[in-house]
């Protein structure tokens, strides 16, 4: 269906723990969006090659391991890379707060911490990718 918010939501690295992800996944679909959920102990690489292939408006990505640094990192270059710098990422997990500046100067959108509500994160991806949405 066309015009409908394409959202990745990502599992990164090593870290085994995907509920949230999942139901932040949920809760996107539930809102409308398309969601395409990559599993878990994805690459920075496999993760960017589905954004890419999908043709995602929107990448989540959830890290619980204490490698966002890097992470995030990667998967903004890679994108940028790949011409895809118009892909908006979020993340969500447990991120040390004084870290969010850092990756919001390098490109993340807004971090979810613990805590954060699939309302929040279903209003915001709403405001903040659903003009952009490919058509």
């Amino acid at each position: 269906m066309s015009g409908r918010i394409r959202v990745v939501i990502a599992k990164p690295g090593l870290d085994g723990h995907d509920r949230g992800a999942k139901v932040v996944a949920r809760a996107l679909r539930d809102a409308g969006m398309e969601v395409i959920y990559t599993g878990l102990h994805q690459t920075p690489e496999q993760i960017v090659r589905t954004t890419v292939q999908e043709d995602a408006d929107v990448v989540g990505l959830s890290v619980l391991s204490g490698a966002h640094m890097t992470l995030f990192s990667r998967v903004i270059d890679l994108l940028k890379a790949e011409g895809a710098e118009d892909v908006v990422v979020f993340g969500g997990g447990i991120v040390p707060e004084a870290d969010i500046p850092l990756l919001r100067e390098m490109g993340v959108a807004t971090v979810f911490t613990p805590g954060a509500t699939t309302t929040e994160i279903v209003n915001w991806v709403l405001a903040h990718v659903g003009d952009t949405a490919t058509a």
